[in-house]
């Protein structure tokens, strides 16, 4: 529903632009798209090991660092405080997700905020158990190279359940989240 103004006597809709808000600022865009990016890479395309792999594991562990310093100091859906899933949050949320009315949240819902911190988790552990391998002290020691590969598929089927649950809320909602990644707004909250 886009907002309404009385011009001339009649209601006119405003201009769409009118109707959204800007939520994920350009920090949080290019981490999520430079993670997605990297893991497109790092699990499909590079061969493990190489150089390009290292360097690509580099960049998510920088990506990674700038994400969790602008989580403290970033713009207001940015900061880990505006999304932390508390049981007070989570609790209610999946009460009302399983009765069918969750109410569409302007930031993360409590969910995707688990999600978040998962994934998030499991990119340090890759990237930790990554940088490991290849130290003098680790260099082919199996377990490292086993939790690696453990953490890298983790972090690709969560994805891939992120990817669903964003399509499933996008059509609960009637709100196309992907894009709203790209351009980084929102529709108005109701």
């Amino acid at each position: 529903m886009r907002p309404e103004a009385i011009r001339g006597g009649g209601i006119v809709p405003l201009p769409a632009e009118t109707a959204t808000v800007r939520v994920w600022d350009p920090v949080v865009r290019i981490f999520h798209w430079g993670v997605v990016a990297a893991c497109i890479l790092n699990l499909f395309i590079l061969e493990e090991g190489k150089m390009a792999h290292r360097y690509v594991g580099y960049t998510v562990a920088g990506l990674l660092a700038v994400r969790l310093v602008w989580g403290l100091v970033g713009s207001r859906h940015a900061r880990f405080a505006d999304f932390m899933p508390t049981p007070r949050r989570l609790v209610p949320y999946v009460r009302d997700l399983v009765a069918g009315r969750e109410k569409r949240q302007l930031g993360h819902n409590p969910l995707a905020a688990v999600m978040m911190i998962v994934l998030m988790l499991l990119l340090a552990l890759t990237a930790g158990t990554g940088f490991m391998s290849t130290l003098d002290a680790f260099w082919g020691v199996k377990w490292v190279k086993e939790l690696h590969e453990v953490f890298a598929n983790g972090i690709l089927w969560l994805a891939v359940l992120h990817a669903v649950a964003a399509i499933v809320e996008s059509r609960r909602h009637r709100e196309n989240l992907i894009w709203s990644m790209v351009t980084g707004r929102k529709r108005a909250i109701d």
